[in-house]
Parts: structure tokens; sequence; C-alpha cells
């Protein structure tokens, strides 16, 4: 429910999720995080950015919970990260800002091989339109069927499977998927 306020702003509405439905979506955002902050990345490409959009879409999510849950709470998250990424986009947040200071990062173990396969991934999937970059995560990281991804993304069925044909046409002619072109 919106209120107005005297000035006449339109104040954000007030989440009437039950303590037990709370619970609930806990449960959910705890067993499902990893996944679909992983999800995020591939369709967006950018860890932070990923990050960012996940949790906006989880603060969208919570306050639909009551009728979120009943459906297919994991699905209606995919559908919103997609649709996240065309709006960022769209505003242009998705530019990349200069910053006076370099941060400072520290250290880690060396996954250097690992970073080297999912960077080959990265570059291939970057030369993915948004449509192809989307249906191929979705289809063959989320195992969706066609049907599935089609609902999410709200396009024909027929327009999954020739842009699905399209993208992995695209990947196996990528150089960076090349087995000895990974260095």
């Amino acid at each position: 429910m919106r209120a107005l306020s005297t000035i006449g702003r339109v104040e954000a509405p007030v989440s009437r999720v039950t303590p037990s439905a709370e619970a609930e979506f806990t449960a959910f955002v705890t067993a499902n995080y990893g996944r679909l902050l992983h999800i995020a990345d591939l369709i967006i490409g950018d860890a932070g950015r990923a990050e960012e959009l996940l949790q906006t879409v989880l603060t969208r999510t919570y306050l639909r919970w009551s009728r979120v849950r009943q459906d297919n709470p994991l699905g209606y998250v995919r559908t919103g990260l997609a649709n996240a990424r065309t709006d960022w986009l769209r505003r242009g947040l998705g530019r990349e800002r200069p910053t006076a200071i370099v941060p400072v990062t520290a250290l880690t173990a060396d996954h250097s091989e690992q970073v080297v396969g999912r960077d080959a991934v990265h570059r291939a999937l970057a030369v993915l339109t948004r449509r192809e970059r989307a249906v191929v995560v979705l289809r063959f990281y989320e195992d969706l069927s066609e049907a599935e991804i089609a609902r999410t993304l709200d396009i024909a069925a027929g327009t999954v499977k020739s842009t699905c044909a399209r993208a992995l046409v695209k990947l196996r002619l990528s150089p960076d998927l090349q087995e000895g072109n990974r260095s």
C-alpha cells in the first residue's frame, strides 16, 4: 500500500511478509545464493555488478515473496536477473567510470588454471548478443528446457532454438575456447 506524505512524495510499499514467510525466504536465499550469483555473473559478465543486480532482484523478490513462493521462486529470480541486466544497460550503468585511486587488492592462492578457463568462457560469451548469452546460460548452465527459457525471456520457443543454434556456432568458432589457445 502506498501512502502520500504531506510533500507529495510516494513512499515505498510496506512489506507484509510474515515471520514464517521471512524464514522461508531466508532459507531460499541461503540455499540458492551461490548458484544465483554465478548465473548473474555469467549473464552480466562482471562479478561486482552481478552481485549488485542480484541483491536488487532479491529485494524485489522479498517484497513479492507471498506470491512468488507459491509458483517458481528460482525461475522468478532468473527472469528478474535477465530483466535487471537489460534495465541496467538501458540506463547506461554498464559504462565504466574512471577513478582517481586504484583499489588495493590482497594476494590470494594461485588458481590460475581455473581463472584462465573461466576467463576463456567469459571472453567467448562476451561476443554473443545479450539474448544469445542469456539463452546459452539458461540452457546449458541452468539446464532449462526450451519452453522454460521461452517463458523466462518472454520469447517464442522457435526463437530460443534459433538463437541457441547461432550462439553455439559462434562458440564453436571462438578462438578463446580452442584447446591450444588457452594460455
